[in-house]
């Protein structure tokens, strides 16, 4: 059976059929010609990875970072990142990093970072004398960071793939790497600045316009502060801290920057209806097709084979990390974490390894998929937002690849990154 599951989804992936959909006729198509399970199974697992408790944060964090990327706080958030290094070399380069960074705090979504501010960012590093595939492909590698800084879609569904780690440890665990990533392509800007001439027309401002802008964003910078804070002191779990951030951004949204109207909020209940579906479809799909992999017995036969082979705990990180390159090239990190944790994270634990550390390892390198062709999510966002072929992008990609693998190198030997803060937290 799990022979027609990797060949009917293979296939499907060929044809270009999205890959929830893949995820879900790849099981029905495994069932079916197996004939050892009637076909409803399928749809009852698929419910199943619906039902539960936590899962509820995802369209609420949805929800909110799209009430708060509507209107002003978007250009409050680029003024405030601006301020800082738009006279420098390269300003412009470093402005998109610096608002991904922040937005990652708002989102927890690469592809709305990318589509929204990111796209914005692009299209002004354009009129400001940069080359726009450049711009494309730095601000959707600065994108990566949306689910790896908290909060974060996906460190929610891992936390429910591995009892060994929480919500609250995992969105601890995902600053220190987050902010390693976004300098690591700050650096790529520096280099590529220097290199091929770009300059900033911008002046450096004053001290008085720094502290009045750094004001103006503080409301919005709260967010995470509330997110985190509150889950880390116990007042809120998760799913709570996510109601709490729709109510905030309706708070800063309409009563202190007064920048949404019924219109902008019924558009953004719109666009997070729509994202979140298919975030859940996604969640459903993946769910059914780890069920067919579980009843065949590959995660203890993967198990078994690992742990004759006797490896240490950094060859099965490198071996994971290979793992993970390749199968990001063609597979969303949602899916990749529901399909691959259950089956890695106790070889893990077996290990020794941190579970953070593990968690670490994996969610961002299955992030750096969506920079990865052939299916590469954000390559598809950004060169649909910006009007650009993906080619373009693709080929201005090669440094921030070696960026990418430099950053999982540095998280593979040096745990510190990954486990410092959730201890410090006390977890």
């Amino acid at each position: 059976m799990v022979e027609i599951l990797v060949i009917a989804f293979l296939a499907l992936i060929a044809i270009g059929v999205p890959v929830a959909f893949a995820l879900a006729l790849a099981a029905f198509t495994a069932v079916g010609l197996a004939g050892d399970y009637p076909m409803v199974v399928v749809v009852k697992e698929m419910f199943s990875g619906l039902d539960s408790f936590p899962l509820l944060a995802v369209p609420f964090f949805i929800l909110a970072a799209e009430i708060m990327s509507t209107g002003a706080i978007s250009q409050t958030l680029l003024r405030f990142a601006g301020q800082f290094v738009g006279h420098l070399r390269g300003g412009l380069g470093y402005a998109s990093v610096l608002t991904q960074t922040l937005f990652a705090g708002i989102s927890g979504s690469a592809l709305a970072d990318a589509a929204g501010p990111g796209a914005m960012m692009t299209r002004m590093m354009d009129k400001g004398g940069y080359d726009r595939a450049y711009a494309g492909a730095l601000t959707m590698s600065a994108s990566v960071v949306g689910p790896i800084i908290p909060p974060s879609i996906t460190m929610i569904v891992y936390a429910l793939q591995d009892s060994r780690v929480s919500v609250g440890s995992l969105f601890m665990a995902g600053i220190l790497p987050g902010l390693l990533i976004s300098a690591a392509m700050a650096g790529v800007n520096w280099h590529i600045s220097r290199k091929r001439g770009y300059r900033s027309a911008a002046a450096r401002p004053s001290w008085a316009e720094i502290g009045r802008n750094s004001l103006h964003a503080v409301p919005a910078l709260l967010l995470i502060v509330l997110v985190v804070g509150g889950i880390r002191a116990g007042i809120t779990t998760p799913t709570e801290a996510s109601v709490l951030a729709v109510f905030y951004a309706l708070l800063v949204s309409i009563v202190i920057y007064r920048s949404m109207g019924l219109r902008d909020l019924w558009g953004a209940l719109h666009r997070a209806a729509i994202m979140s579906v298919a975030v859940l479809l996604i969640l459903a799909a993946a769910r059914a097709f780890a069920w067919v992999l579980i009843i065949e017995g590959v995660p203890q036969a993967l198990a078994q084979g690992v742990i004759a082979m006797e490896l240490s705990p950094v060859m099965f990180l490198l071996m994971v990390n290979l793992l993970l390159i390749v199968f990001g090239m063609f597979m969303d990190p949602l899916p990749g974490v529901i399909i691959l944790v259950p089956i890695l994270a106790p070889i893990a634990a077996n290990l020794g390894i941190a579970p953070e550390h593990f968690a670490m390892v994996v969610i961002v390198n299955l992030t750096f998929g969506l920079i990865t062709p052939p299916v590469g999510g954000l390559i598809f966002v950004m060169a649909s937002a910006t009007n650009q072929k993906p080619g373009a992008l693709i080929r201005e990609l090669p440094p921030f690849f070696a960026a990418a693998i430099a950053v999982l190198m540095v998280l593979t030997f040096v745990p510190f990154f990954s486990t410092w803060l959730p201890r410090l937290g006390g977890y």
